[in-house]
């Protein structure tokens, strides 16, 4: 086994190709959108993992609405997740400062964002702290995917349209 210097390990996480997903949450006086990436768990009964920095509002949104809305990013929404992955909340509504559209969602409270390649409506079921962050579990209550677009993956700090089956 290689071992490699404390401060390599940064390089972990840019490793693993994952989905680029646009979170989504809202309560009665407020709403987030975020970067983040999610994991599905479970098939049978639909299961997905995301984790949020517990420094930020989507995370204080998400603790007091119980869910929130995965909006899986198409190769036309790059620019919005870097400037949602790089802009804060905290003074900020980020779907007024980047003109985001929203649409209503049918199970959540969450809007979902258009232009999207999926919308994956979510109920927390439980959470876990890990360091600074909070992994949620959550139910699929409800989702629609647009396949005239296309997804878009990330992998070591690069955008990717994942459209060559090799296998």
């Amino acid at each position: 086994m290689i071992r490699r210097k404390k401060e390599k390990f940064s390089e972990i996480g840019r490793l693993v190709p994952c989905s680029v997903t646009l979170l989504s949450v809202a309560t009665k006086k407020r709403q987030d959108a975020m970067t983040a990436s999610a994991m599905f768990v479970s098939e049978s009964v639909p299961l997905l993992v995301v984790s949020v920095a517990k420094h930020i509002v989507s995370h204080d949104l998400i603790e007091e609405a119980g869910e929130f809305a995965l909006n899986v990013a198409s190769t036309k929404q790059v620019k919005l997740a870097k400037q949602l992955g790089f802009t804060h909340g905290e003074k900020v509504d980020k779907f007024k400062k980047f003109r985001v559209s929203k649409m209503r969602a049918k199970k959540v409270k969450a809007p979902l964002i258009k232009g999207s390649f999926a919308h994956i409506e979510c109920k927390v079921i439980t959470s876990l702290s890990a360091a600074n962050y909070v992994i949620y579990l959550a139910e699929v209550l409800n989702y629609r995917v647009d396949h005239k677009l296309t997804p878009v993956t990330w992998y070591n700090n690069k955008y990717f349209a994942p459209t060559q089956q090799v296998f």
